[in-house]
């Protein structure tokens, strides 16, 4: 563990004396209310849930839009705006029905041409949604509550899609929005979710607040995981973008805030000392460095190669600080490694860092030491991978341009195609937990179907095509069969590479019922303080 600076120290002493100044200031107003606190992983600047796969943009969605299913904690989909539905025997034709009293935070009651106008925007960012979409889906609203969907060509995917837990869940916005063309960011947040954001108390870098939304009619299921009725039981709930984790973890244990998101893992044996403080993992993430396909170095395979062989998953995962529970010391598989999806199949050559081969991929890739951009967050848990990767990057001959901001900053830069040296990039860090990089499909970075609008923007017809034959296949084994392949081709052009697996740990203090957090997703129904 490390030792505070003086930097730190004073930095936590001055947003306790702010907390202290607003609660004094306030008392009337904070003793009439129940208040959650948490400190999240990054600064919200993206409102729109369809509008990228960053995860504070998804659970920001989740505080304010409803879903039209929902997966709960034993990945079951289940029903959520839907009140039923039906199919016939060739999964051809689709008809729902919404709950009756839905509405959305203007008074409008939530109609089939919202549900309708929400699936065509999120179907055009999706990869589900763009896979049913070329399945030859038709949307149509049939009534006020009844709508249908039509498809082409078989897509056994259907319920999949709709109830999308991470990587661009399929939340619903009212007709007017949805109608928005996906490439523009709407702005104007009106949802029929379980709290409202208040837009006159956000401040970008700072703060984001909610408030329980009371036109909210939850389903009479209780709650499990993402599914069933979410019961807000606070008043408000405010989101304190605090990006050191020295800070972070001194106002948990003074009782300033109530939950850490994701807690530096530095601050891990300081915390789990406190008795006061609960600490608990969430489903496993993989670790992603993602890159820009479209410009050299690295629009050449080769090149993309080279970094496979300069990576060794142990160092990285080391590097993040987690102690050895938390973390795995190799995983070849892109679908997640201790779990029923787990595949290790075209791993192997990769197992072991061979920096040599390295450099001698890059050389053939036609690299001519043109400056590499590394977009370098450093409010995040991931700071350290993006710091060994610049240092491996070097080791191999490359001239590494770092450029570092905070993440909110990477993932709205992330969005840009120019050429590196004119605004763009060629290399950032991220992770997916189970949610996404379970299949081949809700792996956002294994989409390599020319043209996507994922950033990375991958091309490779052969890969496209073997995942197009996974969605369309009924037999589990032959789907794994083909997840197996999928993985091989993918180790051989390398859409992204996987440097590790390990376990995120979120923090709370004085919270009950926080079930959701454990698949990863930092929803505040139902949780009491």
């Amino acid at each position: 563990m490390k030792i505070k600076s003086a930097g730190s120290i004073a930095i936590a002493s001055l947003f306790t004396s702010l907390l202290t100044a607003i609660a004094v200031s306030s008392p009337v107003a904070l003793a009439q209310t129940k208040t959650i606190k948490m400190a999240p992983t990054g600064d919200l600047k993206t409102l729109d849930a369809h509008f990228n796969t960053a995860y504070i943009t998804r659970n920001h969605g989740y505080m304010v839009f409803d879903t039209l299913f929902a997966q709960n904690s034993k990945g079951e989909i289940k029903p959520q705006m839907v009140d039923k539905w039906s199919s016939t025997k060739d999964g051809l034709k689709w008809t729902f029905t919404l709950r009756k009293g839905l509405a959305f935070s203007d008074g409008a009651p939530v109609t089939a041409a919202d549900a309708v106008a929400s699936i065509e925007r999120w179907g055009k960012k999706d990869n589900l949604g763009r896979a049913m979409f070329a399945a030859g889906a038709q949307l149509k609203a049939d009534s006020a509550e009844t709508f249908s969907l039509t498809l082409k060509e078989p897509f056994g995917l259907v319920l999949d899609a709709l109830s999308k837990p991470s990587g661009n869940p399929l939340f619903i916005y009212p007709q007017r929005l949805a109608k928005t063309d996906i490439n523009t960011a709407v702005t104007e947040m009106v949802g029929s979710g379980p709290f409202l954001f208040v837009k006159e108390e956000w401040v970008p870098g700072n703060k984001v607040v909610y408030v329980k939304n009371p036109k909210y009619v939850p389903r009479s299921e209780p709650a499990d995981g993402l599914a069933g009725g979410k019961v807000v039981k606070v008043d408000r709930v405010e989101w304190l973008y605090i990006p050191d984790g020295n800070t972070a973890a001194a106002a948990l244990k003074n009782g300033e805030i109530d939950m850490i998101e994701s807690v530096t893992p530095d601050f891990v044996p300081s915390l789990a000392a406190d008795k006061a403080v609960q600490l608990n993992t969430s489903s496993p993430a993989q670790g992603m460095m993602v890159i820009n396909t479209l410009h050299p170095p690295f629009n050449n395979a080769k090149a993309r190669q080279a970094l496979y062989h300069m990576v060794d998953q142990e160092t990285y995962t080391a590097a993040l600080g987690y102690p050895d529970q938390y973390r795995m010391k190799y995983c070849g598989s892109m679908y997640t490694c201790k779990t029923p999806a787990e595949i290790t199949t075209g791993s192997e050559r990769f197992r072991k860092a061979d920096l040599n081969k390295a450099k001698q991929l890059l050389k053939e890739s036609g690299y001519k030491g043109e400056k590499v951009v590394v977009l370098y967050a450093t409010d995040q848990v991931l700071a350290p991978a993006s710091q060994v990767t610049i240092s491996l990057l070097k080791k191999i001959g490359v001239n590494v341009d770092v450029q570092t901001m905070d993440w909110a900053s990477v993932a709205a830069r992330r969005l840009k195609k120019d050429a590196p040296d004119k605004g763009g990039w060629h290399i950032f860090h991220t992770y997916g937990t189970y949610f996404d990089a379970a299949t081949p499909i809700t792996n956002p970075w294994l989409a390599a179907s020319c043209g996507n609008s994922l950033p990375g923007w991958p091309c490779d017809e052969q890969l496209d095509k073997l995942r197009a034959e996974w969605i369309k296949e009924g037999d589990a084994a032959k789907r794994k069969e083909l997840a197996g392949k999928i993985q091989v081709r993918a180790y051989e052009t390398v859409p992204y590479v996987m440097w590790g697996q390990y376990y995120p740990i979120h923090a709370t203090r004085g919270l009950k019922n926080h079930e959701p957090m454990k698949i990863g997703i930092p929803v505040m129904w139902n949780v009491e303080k």
